[in-house]
């Protein structure tokens, strides 16, 4: 049963998506608040999100804020003979940093999120637990703009270690290569300006030739009622 509409949404989305890529297979999706980073069962294997995008919203002064770093834990386990799977989630919590209690707040997500965050848990899953490959990860890089700073002594998963804040330069190269690929596809202001003259040009030249023939058209008939 699901205790949130966003831990609904995760085990929707996971569901639909697994039902997709292994139809064959059955998953279950369990969220652990007690999940630990690189405590694995044998056979278990581990996928850290780093950079999802969440918003927060405190249980006691009701101040809400987002964040570009909320971390997520899976621990997934694949059982080949049964054709059966499960994945273990945490998703870490936040401190409010407006009031100062020490009360830790959930995280929710808009649906789009949990879809590429979903789509990223797959890609491991596949990599690790069925040794295919799963194909490019979802980029998520920390620091954008609209999301803050962010502050580890208010981050459960700092706290317990995990330094995640910080997009590593993979990250940033892979995103600056997608910038640059972009912004290729996209004529340079010179070119722009050349191709706007070009265009006003032509424009004067046609309306030059519109005010002749009108004017011939006039002498024309002037000169027949003559």
């Amino acid at each position: 049963m699901c205790t949130s509409l966003t831990t609904c949404e995760w085990k929707k989305v996971f569901y639909e998506k697994m039902e997709v890529a292994k139809p064959a297979d059955s998953w279950e999706l369990i969220i652990d608040p007690n999940l630990k980073p690189n405590e694995l069962a044998p056979g278990w294997k581990q996928y850290l999100e780093q950079h999802a995008s969440g918003r927060f919203h405190c249980s006691w002064c009701w101040h809400t804020w987002q964040s570009a770093h909320v971390v997520i834990l899976f621990h997934m386990y694949l059982d080949r003979a049964q054709r059966a799977g499960s994945v273990r989630m945490r998703v870490f919590k936040q401190l409010c940093y407006e009031c100062g209690t020490a009360r830790l707040d959930e995280s929710s997500m808009l649906e789009e999120n949990i879809e590429g965050l979903v789509d990223n848990l797959i890609t491991s899953l596949r990599e690790q637990c069925y040794e295919e490959d799963g194909g490019q990860y979802r980029i998520h890089v920390a620091g954008r703009p609209d999301a803050g700073p962010h502050r580890p002594e208010f981050c459960e998963a700092c706290q317990e270690g995990i330094a995640h804040w910080k997009p590593s330069e993979k990250l940033l190269e892979e995103e600056a290569s997608a910038y640059a690929i972009s912004g290729a596809s996209r004529p340079s202001a010179q070119d722009a300006a050349g191709y706007s003259f070009l265009s006003l040009r032509w424009c004067l030249v046609g309306a030059s030739v519109c005010l002749l023939l009108v004017y011939l058209q006039l002498s024309f008939r002037g000169s027949a009622l003559l």
